[in-house]
C-alpha cells in the first residue's frame, strides 16, 4: 500500500467511524456516553464498527508515516499504535451501565483503554507537527491537537468521578464534552492523514543526466 493509499484509507475509515457513531446518536435512545450505546438493543454493531474503524484509521496513518518519514515520525507512530490498541480494547470490553454501582473488570479495561486513546491522539498530532514548516496544513494539525487536549481537560473536569464536577455542575453536560472530544480526535486524525509528509522523489540516475548533453553534442 502506497503512502497516498494509506492516507485515503485513514480518511475513509475516520468518516466511517463518524457515520457509525452518528447513526447510534440519532437512531438509538439517548445515552450518557457514546460507549453506552453498545449496551442498548441494536447499538453494539454501530458502536463496535465506530471504534474499530477509528483504530484502522490510526493503523493506516502509522503505516503511511512509516513509508514517508520513518525517522521524523517515530514518536507519532508509537502513539498512533497505542491509540489503535486502546480503541480495539474499548470495543472488545464494553463499559459498565450508567446505573451500575459496582465496577466490573471489563468496564475498568474499557475506561483505561479509552483514556489511552483520548490522551495519545492529541500528543501524536502535536509531535507530528512539531518542528515542521509553518504551512497551513501543519498549523491546522497543531490547532486541532491543542483543541482536542483542551476539550479533554474540560471533559475530565466535568466527569462525575472528578472532584471538580460538583463545582462546575459537570454532571449535566459531561456527555456532550465527551462527544466533543471524539469529534476533535476524528478531525485531528483526518487532518493528520491529509497533512502527512510525502516521500521525497528519488533522484534521476546519473547516466540519464549525462546522456542528454552527449546526444546534443553529437
Amino acid at each position: 500500500m502506497t503512502v497516498r493509499a494509506a492516507t485515503a484509507v485513514s480518511v475513509t475509515a475516520t468518516l466511517t467511524s463518524a457515520c457509525a457513531l452518528g447513526y447510534a446518536e440519532l437512531a438509538l435512545p439517548a445515552q450518557p456516553l457514546l460507549s453506552h450505546f453498545a449496551l442498548v438493543p441494536g447499538g453494539l454493531a454501530p458502536t463496535l464498527l465506530g471504534m474499530l474503524a477509528l483504530a484502522a484509521a490510526c493503523l493506516s496513518l502509522a503505516y503511511g508515516l512509516a513509508g514517508s518519514d520513518p525517522r521524523g515520525t517515530a514518536a507519532s507512530r508509537v502513539l498512533l499504535l497505542a491509540a489503535a490498541a486502546g480503541l480495539m480494547l474499548s470495543g472488545i470490553f464494553p463499559t459498565d451501565p450508567a446505573t451500575a454501582e459496582l465496577k466490573s473488570l471489563t468496564g475498568e479495561i474499557h475506561r483505561w483503554s479509552a483514556a489511552v486513546v483520548f490522551t495519545t491522539l492529541p500528543v501524536a498530532g502535536w509531535a507530528l507537527a512539531r518542528g515542521r514548516a509553518g504551512a497551513a496544513r501543519w498549523s491546522a494539525v497543531r490547532a486541532l491537537a491543542v483543541a482536542a487536549a483542551l476539550v479533554l481537560a474540560a471533559y475530565l473536569a466535568a466527569h462525575p468521578a472528578s472532584f471538580t464536577s460538583g463545582w462546575i455542575g459537570g454532571a449535566g453536560y459531561y456527555g456532550l464534552l465527551e462527544r466533543a472530544v471524539v469529534v476533535a480526535d476524528m478531525a485531528l486524525l483526518a487532518v493528520m492523514a491529509i497533512a502527512a509528509p510525502r516521500p521525497a522523489a528519488a533522484p534521476a540516475p546519473a547516466s540519464a543526466v549525462t546522456e542528454r548533453p552527449e546526444r546534443l553534442a553529437a
